[in-house]
């Protein structure tokens, strides 16, 4: 006797229970229906979901293309006005040079290119008159000679 049961029982104990679904029987059936009910879904519903992820790319590359298309308007527009600065510099220093080289130049300073030369002018100016006087050295303060008092030299007493 085996744990109180006859031969017989216990096989029959041991026959129905592994006839019983077991917790991984179970999980296997219902994951493999799920596999299957999704696998048929997927090829049923993937045009639907292929044409809309196409069209959501396409409108995604439009804007793409459209961005694109806006940055290279602005290069142009300031690579354009870029050149137009070169060429008007060019046309102003071409014109200096003939000017200068002609002794033809015609110079106007501007109200602060005006007030800058009247300072340096006024400060080179204060710098030489201080310079003239003398008041220019490397001790700013005047320094005085001193001597210290000596006693009188004179024969007999000093009065």
């Amino acid at each position: 006797m085996h744990g109180g049961f006859t031969p017989f029982e216990s096989y029959m104990i041991a026959d129905k229970s592994s006839r019983r679904p077991s917790g991984t029987a179970v999980a296997g059936l219902v994951l493999g229906t799920v596999g299957a009910a999704l696998g048929i879904g997927a090829w049923v519903f993937a045009p639907i979901f292929s044409n809309a992820k196409a069209n959501g790319i396409k409108d995604l590359a439009n804007a793409q293309f459209n961005a694109n298309n806006a940055q290279i308007a602005t290069l142009a527009g300031l690579l354009s006005s870029e050149r137009a600065e070169r060429v008007a510099q060019g046309v102003t220093l071409t014109q200096t040079v003939n000017d200068t080289v002609s002794g033809s130049q015609q110079g106007t300073l501007t109200a602060q290119q005006a007030a800058e030369l009247s300072a340096m002018q006024s400060v080179q100016q204060n710098l030489l008159n201080q310079a003239i006087l003398g008041n220019l050295s490397e001790n700013p303060q005047k320094v005085q000679i001193y001597s210290a008092p000596q006693p009188c030299g004179c024969p007999g007493s000093c009065s």
